[in-house]
């Protein structure tokens, strides 16, 4: 018999990247940029994705090339792009799309432990742009714009990525508790007058909760991976946001939540590895003991 399998042609380079988690995440920011971008206003949009796009590829380009690895092209660098872009007002001038996507990348080069970063990248560099240039974000690509029914796409593609990396626990505990905290406080009339609840509870507040859950809070370098670290991940990221928001409103609030989760896994990998370097200090101290012995034992001998 014929194996079917013999005759099925190869896959190509693309194809084998799309099935990977980073592909499929590039594809579907791709997407959600381009379907974002249906609204004229947002039209200069792309042009800010494609600016903020080059000038990731320029600055990872540039790390691979002072670390002498062979892959130049960076797809992290095009999804943390991607995601900067999606974020900031179609206003934003390009100096500041870039300045920010090169913030974002150098944080993840530079403040790491081991191999991985320790902060969001796009998140980092989001709040940096807000706190220096004080620009506007207006969620542009998580459709938080466009027609309510539109949020059914977001949602599927989220679902999609959350599959794909292994979050759903952590996904559905930040929403979760997001979600319960602003009700309870719509039901006892907490919160700023500004910025109320029931503001969070609708769009374009609501696309960007589950923007930042599905693509930001999911990254794998800077999320745990044990579903009870998810699960805790989440709580924490959506309780600090919350508070924030409760307390101060403004645009950085879901922001600084998922930084302080990410700190927080920090503080845990950092905890859960004090036992291993206790021992280790301990079993080399008594190897020290033993050195010095058997050097008093040599000298005596001779």
């Amino acid at each position: 018999m014929n194996n079917p399998q013999a005759t099925r042609p190869p896959q190509s380079p693309l194809e084998r990247f799309l099935k990977t988690p980073k592909g499929a995440v590039m594809a579907v920011l791709v997407g959600l940029t381009l379907v974002g971008a249906l609204r004229p206003q947002d039209h200069l949009g792309l042009l800010n994705a494609a600016v903020a796009v080059a000038t990731g590829l320029v600055i990872d380009g540039g790390v691979a090339l002072l670390q002498r690895r062979r892959k130049l092209f960076s797809d992290g660098g095009v999804i943390t792009a991607l995601i900067v872009a999606d974020v900031l007002s179609h206003m934003t001038p390009l100096y500041v799309v870039m300045a920010t996507t090169a913030v974002a990348l150098l944080s993840k080069h530079t403040l790491k432990v081991g191999r991985k970063p320790i902060f969001n990248p796009a998140a980092f560099g989001l709040l940096f742009a807000l706190v220096v240039f004080g620009t506007g974000q207006s969620w542009w690509g998580s459709l938080a714009l466009l027609p309510i029914w539109l949020t059914l796409l977001l949602l599927a593609a989220g679902l999609l990525i959350t599959s794909r990396v292994n979050k759903f626990p952590q996904v559905i505990a930040f929403l979760g508790t997001y979600f319960a905290l602003l009700l309870a406080m719509a039901f006892l009339h907490l919160g700023l007058p500004s910025d109320t609840p029931g503001d969070a509870l609708r769009a374009p507040f609501v696309n960007s909760a589950l923007y930042l859950a599905f693509f930001m809070l999911t990254d794998p370098p800077t999320s745990p991976a044990p579903y009870r670290q998810q699960i805790l991940f989440g709580v924490i990221a959506a309780s600090v946001g919350t508070m924030i928001f409760a307390t101060s409103g403004g645009l950085a609030y879901l922001l600084i939540g998922l930084l302080v989760g990410n700190a927080w896994r920090l503080s845990l990998r950092w905890m859960t590895n004090v036992p291993a370097r206790s021992a280790s200090s301990l079993l080399g101290s008594a190897t020290t003991v033993i050195d010095a012995k058997n050097d008093i034992s040599d000298e005596n001998l001779a």
